[in-house]
């Protein structure tokens, strides 16, 4: 079924129904373990929809493993069980091995496997959208060159970082494609590398970048939500905003009611109880009181929709994750 995603979106925060980034724990759900989920389309088609029968999110969620796109480039993968996994090690270290770069075709590496996993989900799930995950421009680059040389390369060596964003920019545009062309309703895009820049760096090395992918891919079929969980985004919602993103969600380590009150209201914000503290870590009793706590911090916004701050992890107690859906309904009730 395909919907109108810009009038699925505008309607979003009055509908009530949360939006957690949940995909992971859906291995738990169907009894697999996390190696299979990000290895098997079968088994992740499944998880996905076994996720949207067991709670009423407003929308369902694919995998979101940010290893994938760096993968496809030639990165190393540490895979375990169950564990998400990672991208360790360096791939490139000047900008000479940035341009020599071959930008991969979708399918390359396990992309493929995440498309038609998402496009299975999307043609079982009828009765909301299917959104797929994918990694942002500048957190790419960072598993590409590690983390911290390309927080450092925005001063030391610009041009290292741009010939990075301009190769990683054309194949997640490439990638956000597919997934549309395959049918899905929209994509999460996680930025979260972005949110430990300062605001101008933020503006020249991420913004530029983000507003290229959505502006070539979102229409009022398929939408972009941006998501940043770094610890700087309350400086950056002038620069968020002009990216043209139909909905933002932001992590924990933000104050949401900041967020929200510097966000213009006419698009959703999504968030944010603590994936660690509350769904990892938390208890059912806990999980209702956070859940309470942001509604009435929040509520009061009308583009305000409840949400986890990131992405929920593999290890999150099933109980916590169905008193956040319960907690929600009885609030709104």
């Amino acid at each position: 079924m395909k919907f109108d995603m810009k009038a699925w979106t505008g309607a979003l925060a009055q509908s009530r129904r949360p939006l957690p980034l949940l995909s992971f724990p859906a291995a738990r759900l169907i009894g697999a373990d996390v190696y299979s989920i990000t290895h098997d389309a079968g088994v992740q088609t499944e998880g996905i929809c076994a996720m949207a029968r067991r709670v009423d999110s407003a929308a369902a969620v694919c995998m979101m493993d940010l290893s994938v796109e760096a993968e496809a480039f030639g990165c190393t993968l540490c895979a375990s069980q169950d564990e998400v996994p990672t991208v360790p090690g360096i791939l490139i270290s000047d900008e000479d091995e940035a341009r020599a770069l071959e930008i991969p075709t979708v399918g390359t590496a396990r992309t493929g496997l995440y498309v038609k996993a998402a496009a299975d989900a999307k043609a079982r799930i009828q009765d909301r959208p299917v959104l797929a995950g994918m990694i942002g421009p500048f957190s790419l680059v960072g598993r590409l060159m590690d983390v911290t040389e390309a927080l450092v390369n925005c001063i030391a060596d610009e041009d290292f970082v741009y010939a990075a964003l301009e190769k990683v920019t054309l194949f997640l545009t490439s990638y956000a494609q597919a997934y549309k062309d395959a049918g899905l309703d929209g994509i999460v895009m996680a930025e979260p590398l972005a949110g430990l820049l300062s605001p101008d760096q933020e503006k020249e090395f991420s913004a530029p970048f983000v507003k290229q992918i959505i502006d070539a891919v979102q229409d009022d079929s398929f939408i972009v939500i941006y998501h940043n969980c770094g610890p700087n985004v309350s400086l950056m919602t002038e620069s968020f905003y002009a990216n043209g993103a139909a909905a933002y969600h932001f992590g924990d380590a933000s104050d949401l009611a900041d967020m929200l009150a510097r966000m213009p209201s006419d698009k959703p914000v999504c968030g944010n109880i603590s994936p660690a503290g509350e769904f990892l870590g938390g208890t059912p009793e806990s999980m209702a009181a956070a859940v309470r706590s942001l509604i009435a911090a929040c509520g009061k916004h009308p583009n305000f929709v409840l949400s986890s701050g990131c992405d929920i992890p593999p290890a999150a107690k099933w109980e916590n994750i169905d008193a956040f859906f319960a907690a929600a309904k009885e609030e709104w009730a």
